[in-house]
């Protein structure tokens, strides 16, 4: 536990009493006092607050500023990176050559240069990367500032107490902001479903507004474990474990995160690492798809679980990648991989759980509606 890595609000997870677990090589809060399903339940209730700290937050510059480097940046992801506006934020991947996925980022567009926010475990490969594959670009770490996310229904009413302006900002959207803590980079998106904010502050501000925010009424700490099943309820995929290097955009539904001027056909197409393989996918199809599954029962099933398409069939057609039980849901809810021909809403399917056969149906994703303000 010595060699783990802390966030800038460690002390103030140690103060709320919060369990804390290694994550991504830091020591990060999985629960607090009221437990994982209590934690769940307010941030779709009214709202809660997430570190998100140990998530990379970048910089990249240009010469010839932001409409170079997002060009620049083109050469790495597969999205419409240039015909992002300045202050608007976008969903993208990194991939490799053979199409597969080695991180997925947000990206934002500011005035002079774009603002990356990659995930934990892949923040120093992603660095590296960024900087062997742009070379007319300065690639700089933020290493000064804390990055935290507050999500649900009572979000905007918290931060515009705190933050007057928020409130007017839309879904994606992108901005700084003066404050009692210094300067603010705000977006508004979310890892949840819900609507929210991911706000960055100053190391040395961080915690004081942090606590500012506790101290509304309506907002709560929220830890890994209630994170970990808000985002399986809405869809949305954990680099290692529903995308890796294993799987291309095509399978894991993805598609709508390249850009149409990136596509066969577009204006800028191609030009991405493994650009070939991910758009004849595209047109072609893929053998697998990412799809949710509901279990049949109140019984879990968990990553790494085997799928067959019949009760006795000997060869699995695919496999769990994310299962919890959904406490909005009410049920078990699961993501997965299964072959094409098995992929269509309400197919039913069977998962190996303890060496039973057990029944479950293919269904849609999001498993919750988001509330996003569009």
């Amino acid at each position: 536990m010595t060699d783990l890595k802390t966030t800038p609000l460690h002390a103030l997870h140690l103060d709320l009493g919060a369990r804390m677990v290694p994550f991504a090589g830091y020591d990060m809060p999985v629960q607090y006092a009221p437990g994982v399903m209590k934690e769940h339940l307010q941030c779709r209730a009214t709202a809660g607050l997430f570190d998100v700290s140990h998530m990379g937050q970048v910089i990249l510059t240009h010469a010839d500023g932001a409409q170079a480097a997002a060009l620049a940046l083109e050469r790495l992801v597969p999205a419409d990176v240039a015909g992002l506006a300045a202050g608007r934020q976008r969903y993208g991947l990194f991939t490799d050559d053979a199409g597969g996925i080695l991180d997925d980022l947000m990206f934002a567009r500011r005035a002079d240069d774009l603002l990356l926010v990659v995930n934990a475990a892949c923040k120093q490969a992603d660095i590296a990367h960024l900087t062997a594959g742009l070379p007319d670009c300065v690639v700089t770490p933020v290493t000064d500032r804390a990055l935290v996310a507050l999500q649900g229904p009572a979000a905007e009413q918290a931060l515009d107490a705190l933050v007057p302006g928020v409130a007017a900002m839309r879904f994606m959207d992108q901005r700084a902001f003066p404050s009692n803590w210094g300067e603010l980079w705000v977006s508004r998106s979310g890892y949840t479903g819900e609507d929210g904010y991911e706000i960055s502050v100053a190391t040395d501000q961080a915690e004081a507004l942090a606590r500012a925010m506790l101290d509304r009424p309506e907002v709560d700490p929220i830890g890994l474990g209630a994170r970990d099943s808000l985002r399986l309820e809405a869809g949305m995929c954990l680099y290692g474990s529903d995308i890796d290097t294993a799987t291309n955009p095509v399978e894991a539904d993805l598609v709508w995160a390249i850009g149409k001027a990136r596509r066969s056909g577009g204006a800028r197409q191609g030009g991405f690492p493994g650009a070939d393989r991910v758009l004849d996918a595209i047109k072609t199809g893929a053998a697998r798809r990412r799809v949710g599954i509901l279990p049949d029962g109140r019984g879990p099933m968990r990553a790494g679980t085997p799928l067959f398409a019949g009760a006795e069939d000997s060869a699995p057609i695919g496999a769990i990648t994310s299962g919890a039980f959904g406490p909005s849901v009410g049920a078990p809810v699961s993501m997965g991989y299964v072959a094409t021909a098995s992929a269509a809403a309400g197919t039913t399917i069977y998962g190996e759980v303890r060496g039973k056969r057990l029944p479950a149906v293919v269904s849609p994703l999001p498993f919750h509606k988001p509330t996003y303000k569009r």
